[in-house]
């Protein structure tokens, strides 16, 4: 059974904060060090006012419920998806993939490209993503991305991203 992808709501806040979390940890585990990304991806409290905060806000943000409905609130939501009008001062178009983040059970089943199609579509748009993350700049490129020569030092994760557009 495919996962339900729907917006979020202020009552998602804990679960799409757990997925955030240990969405961190699987998809960093190769890029930042391992002390680092769990002493970054321990605060469950802090995240899920984070989330209840910009879900309170009018934030758009799309995620995808585990099909398992006996799923603790840790695996209650496999995936999402954020955006909103671009952050940059230098925005190359005005909308901004913020976030998506789909849990390591569920790579490779086609759920980052459901998410992507219901939050992005076919809209000019662009994102940033670290570096050495060849997994996410893969995906990206299937979806129209390339690097617009734009750099900038991530300091929670201290890592060096770039910046990609879909024109």
């Amino acid at each position: 059974m495919q996962p339900e992808i729907r917006p979020a709501t202020v009552e998602d806040a804990e679960a799409g904060a757990w997925c955030h979390l240990l969405c961190w940890r699987e998809a960093y585990a190769d890029l930042v060090a391992a002390d680092v990304l769990l002493e970054r991806t321990s605060d469950i409290d802090r995240r899920t006012e984070r989330w209840a905060t910009r879900l309170g806000e009018g934030d758009t943000r799309w995620i995808a419920l585990n099909p398992d409905p006996a799923a603790p609130i840790q695996d209650r939501v496999v995936g999402f998806v954020g955006t909103g009008p671009g952050r940059d001062e230098d925005a190359p178009v005005p909308f901004e993939l913020e976030a998506i983040y789909i849990r390591q059970a569920f790579w490779k089943t086609g759920l980052g490209a459901r998410l992507f199609d219901v939050a992005v579509g076919k809209e000019p748009a662009f994102l940033w993503v670290f570096e050495g993350n060849e997994r996410a700049q893969r995906f990206y490129r299937r979806h129209g991305f390339e690097p617009d020569g734009v750099g900038k030092h991530d300091p929670y994760f201290d890592l060096w991203e770039i910046r990609l557009v879909r024109r």
